[in-house]
């Protein structure tokens, strides 16, 4: 099993020390879901939402997000994102939006929750929009899909295609 970074050998909470790793290129691609009612589907779709363009305000929100992580996440340390990427896959059939996150950066440490975080808070701004349509919305399914870069080298969900992240 492997050793849990964020602990000390008394068992104390302490932030990883990076300053001897390199530098290298770092990309992270999470998703989450957001399941709703058909109607809800609709009214984003056909952009009639009262509260404005839900895909437009949900992808803000979820880059803001990804620039905050540090201050969300105790133990996370602070990055110099280069790049944050938010996309919407409505599923009329499944009556839910997927949302995939992607974040990008080059340092010394990977941008795994930065995107994690873009999706989680992508689906709560939905949820927050859409609320007075749907309060049965479930936001669910937040993981990480795909990381690069770093000592520990590429890792891919087992159930996610190799075209996720940037040679999509």
């Amino acid at each position: 099993m492997k050793k849990l970074t964020h602990f000390d050998e008394q068992g104390a909470a302490r932030m990883v020390d990076i300053s001897a790793k390199a530098e290298t290129v770092r990309e992270a691609v999470a998703g989450a879901r957001v399941t709703m009612e058909p109607a809800t589907l609709r009214l984003i779709l056909g952009r009639t939402v009262a509260k404005g363009d839900v895909f437009g305000v949900a992808r803000i929100a979820g880059i803001m997000a990804a620039k905050r992580t540090a201050d969300l996440i105790p133990l996370c340390h602070p990055l110099g994102l280069a790049s944050v990427e938010i996309s919407f896959q409505p599923d009329r059939k499944a009556s839910c939006v997927d949302i995939t996150a992607i974040a990008r950066t080059t340092g010394k440490t990977g941008v795994e929750m930065e995107a994690l975080t873009a999706a989680a808070v992508a689906g709560l701004t939905i949820y927050d929009m859409c609320k007075s349509a749907d309060r049965s919305m479930t936001i669910g399914a937040v993981r990480l899909l795909k990381k690069t870069g770093g000592k520990s080298g590429t890792y891919m969900r087992e159930d996610v295609g190799p075209r996720v992240g940037r040679g999509r």
